[in-house]
């Protein structure tokens, strides 16, 4: 494709996105599925150009109201690169240069483009929420978490996240796992926390190459890799992913299991379950089952006090992934966090039945945000008093030791995340 062949296509993918109520990356495969004439490097420069936008969306959104403009997919993409330092000259002769390109701007185009010209994307009578990119009842609650280095974790946030895998330590040791891949031609180097990580040198495919498809790495965010290294699962142990998704925890868990013991991925969704267990399959997991959560299921109760750890990875709002999602940031409402955090109440109250007098009960969420997570656990800890709070111990770097795991884009190179260790007394 052509440079404006390709604007025109993420100009198409933005208008859909903008259409569509599902999260932007379901939306930009299905666009890319139906239009197979679309080469590799070609989506990539596309889906930077649309996730560029994503990310300004509300500074971007702000410059075209100040000036009169609506924000339509092209003035959108056309405000990110004149407020990013092309001249107008140069973003218009992009528009109608060749059969594919996009359409030739329009008199009121043009006007909205030259009050923008010579300005940056950032303005300072900005509100807080659009200069950090949010929704304005969020900007609270994260001043709250980071204080003074608020805009530095926002400004991390704002970067695309980098690819990190999970050595199977089932079929290959770190040092192997790099070698395999420094063969398919993909660089690697240890993370810094954990002691399973990897972390690609550039987004690259693994997903095609032989070390992916024999199983010796599995992609998962660093942060979640300590999350499973916080369960502490052992061989022989009986364990429950209670909200396992697509099994990524569940590979993490069966593995410092050594494929010993007994493992049980659970969730109220059969297509995820249904993924998870082709992943467990390519790594090489045999001590594990699943189980489908329904409405009147009698298994929780069959099966109280019987789990050694139970881990709830719970639906949360997503805000520690925005680098990953941009898109999330721009749908979540105050309604989507109180429905959340009741959601996360009922699925703790109905987890830790299955947790046996000295089990732990790992609380985990992929938010940064206060009621999802410190004032989640304090409400169920005044419910369920016979739990209590361990520390991090000493596989964890000192930074992070304490009563909760707390992880951040800025401080620790990871997605945002927060988990604790509930023990039930003995």
């Amino acid at each position: 494709m052509t440079p404006a062949g390709r604007l025109q296509a993420a100009i198409e993918l933005l208008g859909a996105i903008e259409a569509d109520r599902r999260p932007a990356d379901a939306v930009a495969n299905e666009f890319l599925r139906t239009r197979r004439f679309i080469g590799g490097g070609d989506r990539r420069d596309i889906g930077e150009t649309v996730w560029s936008v994503l990310r300004a969306r509300r500074r971007l959104g702000w410059w075209l109201e100040r000036i009169g403009a609506e924000p339509t997919p092209r003035l959108m993409v056309l405000a990110l690169m004149v407020l990013g330092g092309v001249t107008v000259h140069r973003a218009a002769s992009e528009f109608g240069a060749s059969r594919f390109a996009p359409p030739a701007l329009d008199e009121a185009e043009r006007r909205a483009l030259e009050k923008l010209d010579t300005h940056t994307l950032d303005h300072p009578n900005m509100p807080d929420g659009v200069r950090l990119e949010m929704p304005d009842f969020v900007v609270p609650l994260l001043r709250a978490r980071f204080g003074e280095k608020l805009a530095a974790e926002c400004a991390a946030l704002m970067v695309p996240a980098p690819l990190d895998l999970r050595v199977n330590l089932l079929k290959a040791t770190r040092e192997a796992a790099i070698g395999a891949l420094a063969k398919a031609k993909l660089k690697a180097e240890p993370t810094k926390l954990s002691p399973w990580g990897l972390r690609l040198a550039a987004r690259q495919s693994v997903t095609t190459s032989a070390p992916f498809r024999d199983g010796f790495v599995e992609i998962q965010d660093e942060g979640s890799q300590l999350v499973a290294l916080l369960a502490d699962a052992q061989p022989g142990m009986r364990v429950a992913d209670y909200c396992a998704g697509a099994g990524g925890k569940t590979l993490a868990l069966a593995m410092t299991m050594q494929n010993k013991g007994h493992i049980i991925a659970c969730d109220v969704s059969a297509p995820r379950l249904d993924g998870a267990i082709k992943r467990l399959r390519r790594a090489g997991v045999h001590n594990a089952e699943r189980h489908l959560l329904a409405p009147g299921d009698k298994w929780a109760k069959r099966q109280e006090r019987k789990f050694d750890v139970v881990l709830v990875d719970a639906p949360c709002t997503g805000t520690g992934t925005w680098r990953r999602n941009p898109d999330a940031r721009l749908r979540l409402t105050e309604t989507d966090l109180a429905e959340l955090t009741a959601k996360q109440a009922a699925i703790l109250d109905e987890a830790q039945r299955l947790v046996k007098p000295g089990g732990a009960l790992i609380y985990a969420t992929c938010s940064m945000l206060a009621p999802e997570n410190e004032d989640q656990v304090a409400a169920f800890l005044r419910r369920h008093p016979g739990f209590r709070v361990t520390k991090l111990g000493d596989a964890f770097p000192a930074h992070l030791r304490g009563d909760y795991l707390r992880l951040s884009p800025a401080r620790d190179g990871t997605d945002g995340f927060f988990a604790c260790r509930l023990e039930r007394a003995a």
